[in-house]
Formats: C-alpha cells, structure tokens, sequence
C-alpha cells in the first residue's frame, strides 16, 4: 500500500514537473542535415507547432542510450535539460556509403518532434563519439512565443482511423501507419493489409504480452497508381510519400527523403512511431531508430519483414545478418563498440551486453559451424544477385527465399547451442569481430523464430519509456 501511494505521488510530482515547462502542444524542429563522411552541418528550416502533444508527460529524458545521435531541449532558466531522444537519421546511414566518403556532398531534411516548451530554450543535437559518449555538434535558441514559430493549422490530407485503442495517447505507445501506392480503390485492400501485418507484430513477443501499451492509428492516402519507383527495372511513380526501392543503391531498401511531406500529412494524427505500408509486390522494406518503418506489402515475407523493421525503427535493434550486400562501410568501426543492444564487439571481456542471460556452461564465445552456414549463405546471395540483374520475377526469388529458409532453419537448428543465449561470431554485417546473442532471432535471418532474449529485454526498455 506504501509503494502504491508513492508510485501515485511520484507520477503526480513528474505531471505537475511537465505542466511547469510544457503547454501540452507540439513543436517541430525541422532542419537540413548536410555533409560528407567527415564533414557535417545543420541548417534550420523552421519551427512548426503541430498540435497536441502526444507522448508522455512522465518519462520527458531519454535513459536507453539508443541511437547514434541524441536531441535535447535545454530550459535556458536553469540550463537542465527537460526533454531528450535518440536517434538515428538517413544521413547517419549515408555518411557511411562510399559516396560520402569520397567526398560527394549530400543533404537530407529532417525533423525533431517536442512538447512545446512556455518559454525560450535551446535546442542541442549531439553525435555519439567512438567511446559511446555524445559531442553536441549543433545547438539554436527558440523562443517558443515567437512570430518564426509557424503556427498554420496542419492541412487535411487522407483520412485517419483507429486500428486498435487501448487508452490514452500520452499514457501508449501510438503507432502511425501511413499508405503508399494505394489507389483510391485500393483502399480496403490498405485496410485488409494493415490489420494482417499489425496483427503479426502483435502476435510475436513482446508485443503481444505488452498489447495493452499500444495504440495502432492508420492515414488512407489516395495514390494515383498503384506501387512505387523500382529504378532497377526502370519503373517510375510519383508516389504521395516519395518512397522508392533502390536506397543507397541497394535494391531491396525502400527509403522517402520527402521528410516534411512525410511529417506534415503524419501530424494529423497521435504517434510515436511511424510506419510507412506500401503497395507493391517486390521484396522490400526498411527501418531507421525513431524515424519510420518500410514494408513492401505485397510480398510473400511481408509479415516478416514488418515486425523485423519495426525492431530497427521503434528499438534500435541492429541487423545481426552479415552475408547480405550492403551500401555501407566500416557500419562499425574496428575496435568500436556498437551502441545497439542486440550486438557486440566483445570488447569488454567481464561485463558485455547480455552477459547474464548466459547458461552455466555455455562456452563464451560460443562455438557454432560457421564456415558451413556462411559457405551456403554466400552461394544463395551470389545466386540472388544474378536473379536481380536478370530481372527475374518476385515469384522466383521468393522460392529462392523459401530455399534458403528451409535450409537454413536445418542448418541451425543442429547446432549444439541452438535455442540458447550465448556469443555467436557474425552479426552487424561483420563477418569477424562482431557478435549476436543467439544462433538464429528476426534479425538474423527470415526464419520462422521469435526475437532473441537480448532484442526482447531491448524492446521491453523502449516500451517502458512511452507506456504508462
């Protein structure tokens, strides 16, 4: 009865704490992120009220330490910080492409979402350092209360329904998911395909113990044709949200770096996360820490990919595979260790990240027949390749998909550890050097296997910061 009565006065000290600095509205930082891989600059573009704010008034400081940057809001009264996420950006991802590093300037826009502020304060954004500290690289004075601030009421666009609601916006986790390529006879279909893949995300743990803590919303956008830009295969579209396969040069990652289009038509409705659901039949997808989520919903593994990008997108979780192709180099660098939870560089021999979700008895590093499972995987991606450039059907990769899946499921599932926590060798597209937790999770390959206990006790962490 003690802790019920100090839980309720604690809640009530940090609502009364949130009403002291914040309206209860929304602000936009909205910027232009440029540079080169060893070059980087900020540029305002405005700041925009959206409307109310809808994440929580309790949990205002971020305390996971996700995301290769961080973005505060300083009280210029008493110089505390009063609000603060991580995250993770297209340009994060671009800087280590080899066109960054060559020295080809590029820029990216971007946005960073908080509760208004009642007086004027400073925005800071910080850049994670190799020693997992964070440098402030950027930082402007707003006064909330100023003529600049743009307070145009936001501008219909599409219509917004509830997929499911659990309770109060600032009280869930609010996922936003808006439609690509679908034509305004393609809505039910949108409707049929939001329903199915959120109800694969919550039927997979620890979403489906945590149901409760969500709320899911979705935009009908009306597209006029259906699907998206596939530069491979020389198709075109003008699609409502910008989204095209073929990011970075890779041919399955789908990104839009039509931020504000993105941002301005998402404001209509309460989110925390964003997810973009787009009509096509080819395999694709993408996810990027506290930005959005891609899915290709057309393709056979759609389910699959939903939930393995919504990991990226809503915990920060890396990709532990290490055969496929890539745009980027040196993602991690030699002797770093990585600041997402699910991967390891093993730098710190007595206390890495998983360490006490380790059996008694199970060898650290932890043994598994890696040369066979990479010999198999390397054959597959070379054959896939071939298939892409020859602009083969969805129908064909998708039964090299199912090859690869049947055989690897096999190949692991002999393995002496499998099912156990240990420090498997390959994760993070690192052959060498770099470790996962588990011989096989969602992150790792497309098999039908839940995520492993280091990426579940991440996604609970998260949960924690915007569930009350």
């Amino acid at each position: 009865m003690l802790y019920l009565l100090f839980m309720v006065s604690m809640l009530a000290a940090a609502e009364t704490d949130f009403d002291a600095h914040f309206t209860g509205q929304t602000l936009r930082f909205d910027y232009y992120h440029s540079g080169i891989a060893t070059e980087e600059h900020i540029s305002p573009d405005e700041i925009r009220l959206e409307g109310r704010w809808p994440g929580s008034r309790m949990r205002l400081i971020d305390d996971t330490n996700l995301g290769k940057y961080l973005f505060e809001v300083v009280d210029m009264k008493t110089n505390r910080v009063i609000y603060s996420r991580g995250f993770c950006s297209i340009y994060g991802e671009w800087e280590t492409t080899g066109e960054a590093s060559k020295g080809v300037w590029r820029t990216f826009h971007e946005s960073q979402r908080f509760p208004e502020p009642r007086y004027p304060c400073q925005l800071v954004l910080k850049k994670r350092l190799d020693d997992n500290s964070f440098r402030m690289f950027y930082s402007t004075v707003i006064d909330p209360k100023s003529r600049f601030v743009n307070r145009a009421p936001v501008a219909p666009a599409g219509s917004v329904w509830t997929v499911f609601e659990n309770g109060e916006a600032s009280k869930k986790v609010d996922i936003l998911i808006l439609s690509e390529g679908y034509t305004a006879g393609e809505k039910e279909q949108f409707h049929k395909d939001v329903i199915r893949l959120t109800g694969a995300l919550f039927n997979t743990e620890p979403f489906k113990s945590r149901k409760k803590d969500f709320n899911v919303r979705a935009i009908d956008l009306t597209a006029a044709e259906s699907g998206i830009s596939n530069p491979r295969k020389g198709i075109w579209k003008k699609s409502v949200l910008g989204c095209s396969f073929n990011a970075f040069d890779s041919d399955r990652y789908v990104l839009s770096y039509e931020n504000k289009t993105i941002r301005e038509i998402a404001a209509q409705a309460d989110y925390d996360a964003l997810y973009i659901l787009f009509n096509d039949r080819k395999y694709g997808g993408g996810g990027i820490f506290n930005l959005y989520s891609t899915v290709s919903a057309g393709t056979e593994p759609s389910a699959y990919i939903f939930v393995h990008e919504f990991g990226h997108s809503f915990a920060g979780l890396a990709d532990e595979y290490y055969t496929s192709p890539t745009s980027y180099e040196d993602y991690t660098a030699p002797g770093v260790e990585p600041w997402e939870p699910n991967v390891t560089a093993y730098l710190d021999k007595e206390n890495f990240k998983w360490k006490s979700l380790i059996e008694t008895g199970v060898p650290v590093p932890t043994p598994w027949n890696k040369d066979v499972f990479d010999r198999f995987e390397i054959k597959m991606q070379k054959k896939r390749a071939q298939l892409i450039d020859a602009k083969a059907s969805e129908e064909t990769l998708e039964a090299l998909f199912k090859e690869v899946k049947d055989s690897t499921t096999a190949l692991l599932k002999k393995e002496k550890y499998y099912g156990k926590a240990g420090l498997f060798e390959g994760a993070a597209y690192t052959s060498k050097g770099m470790y996962r937790s588990e011989l096989d999770c969602i992150m790792f390959t497309r098999n039908d296997v839940p995520f492993c206990r280091a990426c579940r006790a991440a996604i609970e962490k998260v949960i924690q910061l915007y569930a009350e």
